[in-house]
C-alpha cells in the first residue's frame, strides 16, 4: 500500500573530485587549482537533499566494498534510509569535475554503478512508494538496460509515479535518442535541462521541445539555468518560473537538488508549478557552496 510522501531513489553513488583552476588550464604543465573531494552521484545527491529538507526517502545503489560504510553514513546523516550493495570487483564510481565559473567539465569513471542490479530493489518497498526517481545514467548502462523497464513496470503495478532526470545530453546522443526514450516508456515525470530537452525532442526551441515531450511524459519540467524553469503538463499551456540572480559558487548538483525540491513538493501535495517554485529555492542553496550535497 502506498504511503503518502514516501520517495524511493535508485542509482548512482560517486566520489566527486572537484577542481577549480585559479587560471585557464595550461597543457603539458601545472595550473594552480583548489581541489576538494566530496560524495556525489546524481541520484545519491537527490536523496541527500530530500532527506535534508525532511522528506521520507529511501536510496538504493552500489559502491566498492571498501566504501560502503562511508557512503552509507554520508546518506544517513541527512536522514536517508540507505541500502548500498557492496561490489568486491569494481571500485566506487569517480568523477573529476572541472569548474570554471558556471561551466563544468566532467571526466567520468562509473565504476560499480555500471553493474548495480535494479532487480534487487525490493518489491515491498516499491509498493509503499509514492514516487520512484532515477537518472539517465542508470538507463545507459548496458548490463541493466532492460531491467529499467522492469523497474518502471513494477512501479506502475503499484500506482507509483516514476520520475526520470535524463542527466546527460552527451551520453544520450552517444546512446541513441530513440532507444533511450523506449526505455523511459511508462515514466510520468521527465526532468531535463535545456540541452537534454533539445536532444530528446529534436526541437531547438526549449518551450517547443518541452511541449513535444509531454506527448510521452505527462509532466516535463525543464531547467534553463538563469532563464528559470519551464513546466509542461500534457494538454495545458506551459508555465515559466523565474529564478532570482545569485552568485554561483559551484553549479555541481544544481539539478539534483532541484529534483529533490520538486519531488518533495509534489509529495506534499503541491501543484507542479508550486513544487517547481519550491525546488528553485532548494537549488539556490545548493549552488552557493562547493559540492553537490547539503553543506
Amino acid at each position: 500500500m502506498t504511503v503518502q510522501g514516501t520517495i524511493v531513489v535508485v542509482g548512482d553513488v560517486i566520489d566527486d573530485i572537484i577542481v577549480r583552476p585559479h587560471s585557464p588550464i595550461r597543457t603539458d604543465t601545472d595550473t594552480p587549482a583548489l581541489i576538494e573531494r566530496h560524495p556525489g552521484g546524481s541520484s545519491a545527491n537527490t536523496a541527500a537533499w530530500l532527506g535534508y529538507i525532511g522528506a521520507n526517502v529511501y536510496f538504493f545503489g552500489q559502491v566498492g566494498e571498501a566504501d560502503n560504510a562511508r557512503h552509507t553514513w554520508e546518506l544517513e546523516r541527512f536522514g536517508v534510509k540507505a541500502h548500498l550493495n557492496s561490489d568486491t570487483e569494481r571500485p566506487t564510481g569517480t568523477i573529476v569535475i572541472i569548474v570554471e565559473g558556471e561551466k563544468r567539465t566532467m571526466l567520468t569513471d562509473r565504476g560499480a554503478n555500471v553493474v548495480f542490479d535494479l532487480d534487487t530493489v525490493p518489491q515491498d518497498l516499491i509498493a509503499i512508494a509514492e514516487y520512484l526517481h532515477f537518472t539517465g545514467h542508470t538507463i545507459i548502462d548496458e548490463p541493466k538496460r532492460e531491467s529499467v523497464q522492469r523497474l518502471i513496470s513494477r512501479a506502475e503495478a503499484h500506482g507509483v509515479s516514476v520520475s526520470i532526470d535524463p542527466a546527460s545530453a552527451g551520453f544520450i546522443s552517444d546512446f541513441g535518442v530513440a532507444e533511450f526514450l523506449r526505455l523511459c516508456d511508462g515514466a510520468h515525470i521527465l526532468r531535463p535541462n535545456e540541452d537534454e530537452v533539445r536532444v530528446l525532442s529534436g526541437r531547438d526551441d526549449v518551450e517547443a521541445a518541452t511541449i513535444k515531450l509531454t506527448e510521452m511524459f505527462p509532466l516535463v519540467v525543464t531547467t534553463c539555468g538563469r532563464d528559470g524553469v519551464i513546466i509542461g503538463q500534457r494538454g495545458e499551456d506551459i508555465v515559466r518560473v523565474p529564478v532570482e540572480p545569485i552568485d554561483v559558487v559551484d553549479p555541481t548538483g544544481a539539478g539534483d537538488s532541484f529534483n529533490a525540491g520538486l519531488l518533495a513538493g509534489l509529495a506534499r501535495g503541491l501543484s507542479p508549478v508550486d513544487a517547481a517554485r519550491a525546488a528553485v529555492i532548494v537549488a539556490a542553496e545548493a549552488v552557493t557552496a562547493v559540492g553537490a550535497r547539503p553543506a
